[in-house]
Parts: C-alpha cells; sequence; structure tokens
C-alpha cells in the first residue's frame, strides 16, 4: 500500500522478494506475553470509536497507549478517559512513531478509510478489529482478508452481534430442522435515518478548528469541507459511505449467512426509489445513495443448506409482509419491526431482529418457540463480549482456539461483506445511464437488469460497466 509519510516502513527485515514488517512476537522486542496486558491504539476515537476503544481497554484488563483522530474535539471523551495515551491526528505518524509499542488496533473510522488503515496496520504485524462495513467496497475486502491470512494476525469485524447468543441459539434451531430447507430470506431496515437522495452540498463552510479534513478525505475524491458529510451525514455519499445496506447489512444480514452457511452470491438485481423535485423529472444524483432500495441476491445451495436461497433486502423504511405459518398479530424482527431478518423454509419461519435479538420459529403445525429464558447459573458474555473475545484472542494467537472460535474474523466477515457490497455495486449500476440515441430529454439505463457475479474472480460477467464499482480510484498516496 503506497501511503506517503517519511519513515513510515521502519524496523524491517528482508524476506524473499522484499520488504515486509517483523511483529513484535518476532523479534522478541519487549513483547507483552499472553497472559499480560496488550498495547491498543485507536484510530478514530470519537463516535463509535469511543465505544470500541474503552470496550477492548476492559475497565484497565489492557493498555490504551494511543490514540488517532482527524477531530480532536469529538474524541474528547476518549482523549479525557486515556490521559497517558499519546494523542495523534494523522495514523501513519502514530504508526511511525510507536509501531514498537503497539500490539493491536481499533478502526472506527468513515467507511473510506477503514481498508487503508488496517492494511497498514497488519504490514506491521498488528491485529486489527475493524468496524463494519469491513471495507467501502469489494477488492477492499478480498483483498483484507487475504492479508490476514499473510501476516498471520488476528482480526475481527465490529458487527457485535455475531457474538450474541440469539444469533448462536438460531445455528441451533437450524441445525436441529426446526424450519426444514430454506429457500427465501427477507431481510429489512429503517435506514437511512441521515438525508439521503438528497442533492450534493454545496457551498463554502469554514472547518472546525480540530478537524484535519485533508486527512478525513484519505483516499477518497478530495472534495471542500461540508457540515452535509462531517460528522456522521458522510454515509449517504458513495464517495465516503456505502449507504444503509453498508450501515445496516452486516449486522442484519450476518444470522441468515451463517445459520446456511452461505457463500458468494451468484446474481444479483435491485431496483430504487426516486427523487422528484419538479413534475415527471426524476432527480439523477450519481454521487449520492438512494433514498431507499430493494436488492435481490441468489446463492447456490450449501452443505448445510440443501437449497438454492433467494435473499431480498429493503431499505428506507420498507419491510417484507407476514408470511405462511407467522401469525398476523406478530411484530417481526425488533420489537417495533423497524429492523430484522427472516428465513422461510419448508418445515417453518424463522426471525429475528437487529445483532440476532429476539430470534423466534414459526413452525408449519402452528408451534412458536422463543429463546429460552437465560440460566443464572451461566456467566454470560458483557454487552462488550466481541471486543473482549478479540483481544483474548489477540493475546493467544493467530494459530489459537480463541482465534478460531472468533465470530466475526475476516474470513467470515470478508465474504460477508462482500456480499453486502454486492447489493451497493447494483444499486450504483442501477443509475448508471446514457442519453438515448435523437433525444435530448430520454435516457437508457443499461444497468436496470440482473447482473450475474463470478464471485472467485469478482466480476459481472454480463455488465461490464458495473465493474468499475468492485473497487475504487484512490488519491495520490493513498493506494492500497
Amino acid at each position: 500500500m503506497a501511503i506517503k509519510r517519511r519513515d513510515f516502513i521502519k524496523n524491517t527485515a528482508i524476506a524473499a522478494g522484499g520488504f515486509f514488517i517483523v511483529p513484535r512476537h518476532v523479534l522478541g522486542r519487549g513483547y507483552t506475553a499472553p497472559s499480560d496486558k496488550l498495547n491498543i491504539a485507536a484510530v478514530g476515537a470519537g463516535g463509535k470509536g469511543q465505544s470500541d476503544i474503552i470496550n477492548a481497554w476492559n475497565d484497565g484488563s489492557n493498555n490504551v497507549v494511543a490514540l488517532s483522530d482527524v477531530d480532536w474535539s469529538r474524541a474528547a471523551t476518549a482523549i479525557n478517559k486515556f490521559p497517558n495515551a499519546q494523542k495523534f491526528r494523522d495514523f501513519r505518524t502514530m504508526f511511525d512513531k510507536m509501531s514498537k509499542d503497539i500490539d493491536a488496533v481499533t478502526i472506527s473510522t468513515p467507511d473510506h478509510t477503514h481498508a487503508t488503515i488496517a492494511m497498514a496496520a497488519m504490514q506491521l504485524g498488528k491485529h486489527v478489529y475493524v468496524q463494519k462495513p469491513l471495507t467501502h467496497n469489494i477488492f477492499e475486502a478480498r483483498t483484507l482478508t487475504e492479508a490476514a491470512r499473510k501476516y498471520k494476525i488476528v482480526s475481527q469485524m465490529g458487527n457485535q452481534g455475531a457474538s450474541n447468543k440469539g444469533v448462536h441459539q438460531m445455528v441451533e434451531w437450524f441445525d436441529k430442522g426446526l424450519i426444514g430447507k430454506v429457500h427465501t430470506v427477507n431481510v429489512w431496515t429503517n435506514r437511512p435515518v441521515w438525508p439521503q437522495g438528497i442533492p450534493v452540498p454545496t457551498g463554502k463552510h469554514e472547518k472546525p478548528q480540530d478537524l484535519d479534513w485533508d486527512s478525513w478525505i484519505g483516499p477518497a475524491s478530495m472534495v471542500d469541507y461540508h457540515p452535509g458529510y462531517h460528522p456522521f451525514k458522510w454515509r449517504g455519499w458513495w464517495n465516503f459511505g456505502t449507504g444503509a445496506l453498508g450501515d445496516m447489512g452486516c449486522h442484519l444480514m450476518d444470522p441468515p449467512y451463517r445459520v446456511l452457511g452461505l457463500g458468494y452470491p451468484t446474481e444479483v438485481e435491485c431496483s430504487v426509489g426516486s427523487v422528484f423535485l419538479k413534475d415527471w423529472t426524476p432527480e439523477y444524483i450519481p454521487e449520492g445513495c438512494p433514498p431507499s432500495s430493494n436488492v435481490q441476491l441468489k446463492f447456490a445451495a450449501t452443505k448445510k443448506n440443501k437449497s438454492d436461497v433467494t435473499m431480498t433486502w429493503t431499505d428506507g423504511g420498507l419491510r417484507p409482509f407476514h408470511p405462511q405459518w407467522v401469525p398476523a398479530d406478530e411484530i417481526m424482527g425488533d420489537l417495533d419491526g423497524s429492523n430484522g431478518a427472516m428465513l422461510i423454509g419448508t418445515k417453518g419461519v424463522m426471525i429475528c431482529g437487529t445483532y440476532g435479538l429476539y430470534p423466534k420459529v414459526f413452525k408449519k403445525n402452528g408451534e412458536k418457540i422463543e429463546m429460552p429464558k437465560p440460566d443464572p447459573s451461566v456467566k454470560t458474555l458483557p454487552e462488550h463480549g466481541h471486543q473482549i473475545a478479540w483481544t483474548e484472542a489477540c493475546k493467544a494467537g493467530f494459530n489459537s482456539d480463541k482465534h478460531k472460535a472468533l465470530t466475526s474474523s475476516f474470513d467470515y466477515s470478508g465474504p460477508l461483506t462482500e456480499t453486502v457490497l454486492m447489493g451497493n455495486l447494483a444499486i450504483r449500476s442501477y443509475g448508471l445511464r446514457k442519453p438515448r440515441t435523437g433525444s435530448t430529454t430520454a435516457f437508457d439505463y443499461p444497468g436496470r437488469k440482473k447482473l450475474l457475479w463470478d464471485g472467485t474472480n469478482m466480476k459481472i460477467t454480463n455488465f461490464e460497466e458495473a465493474n468499475q464499482f468492485v473497487k475504487r480510484e484512490y488519491r495520490e498516496g493513498w493506494k492500497l
């Protein structure tokens, strides 16, 4: 990865074919023993990054040695929480100066910078915890998955519901054959809950004094600072975010993906909501995510599920209708029905909410099965168990049983993220247009068809223009 920073690559050893970073445990340079504390750094310490680094710290079970954030005002809580941690605006400077002192890194930044930061950390032999979605595009997800194996680091994506007992209960129910072979999956969300499907932000705005805008932009195309991008609202712009799918897909698709043992989808098709600011003329906003979308993915039968599967995703508050065997008065998914996942099989239906919460089975014979009440004699994982499992695996090492037991290492979360982002590839292809021959007002939309996917080679086979969305163009100095 060509991230330019003077003296960024230090403490290297020559290996066959070039240079690589030797991890601390190989060199023995003051490496913390597995039974002792990890030295953890955070890249992104405000917002979600604040809870990620605090959870990984685990009430002092580990050390927080460095915090990197492009906006110190938003990271103030974490900075005050860890006054002895060194503070940086640029993660590259942090790695340059503190590589010897860091064992593991939490990465909780906007989607577009996940891959470049994670790759830099892994090349230095650092274990990584990366917020969902793992990456901004499919190519990045595949690259990080392969890099985690190459550098033998312990990895975890931040879809914390994967460590929820409800998801594991769903796996158990399915493996017992309670709902038979699954042929249909529905997944839905109330996202976006930020402005989306709106015109591109315009006008000059004064940048907050504490914000390093150039570092915030990172590998994306440079645009002027605008409060319509930072904080939080970046999610609705393709330059930075991955829309409703990227925000919630790794949470909500995880239960069916895990339960059924799914792999790469074989095809994808979509439709999206339109925005009309004047009569008969839909807004064309290629830079932005749509206000709502409907995506259909198809998967081949697996060893776990001897049936092809059709998965339908809807966002913008649209949800599926009650299937057969689910009572009319049943609220599906979350307690208010706003998010959920549903697996429809030959013998019954299984439903859960966000993070695998509230799992239920409705059998063909009318029987309803719910999550059993917790056994008070069994100690359950705390809410931050997903991060704690990662830190314990970091201490145990790459080849440990604790690493193999992680619920969202990149070997799993990489393909899951690719599946989620396949929906975005379809959405962006759906918006491609070209003037209709002989007309100045009408357009053709060549991407509005079913797209056939070669997962192994990361390629749409029947519409070449769609392949531009498999990866992105990187700003100079930030290439992956």
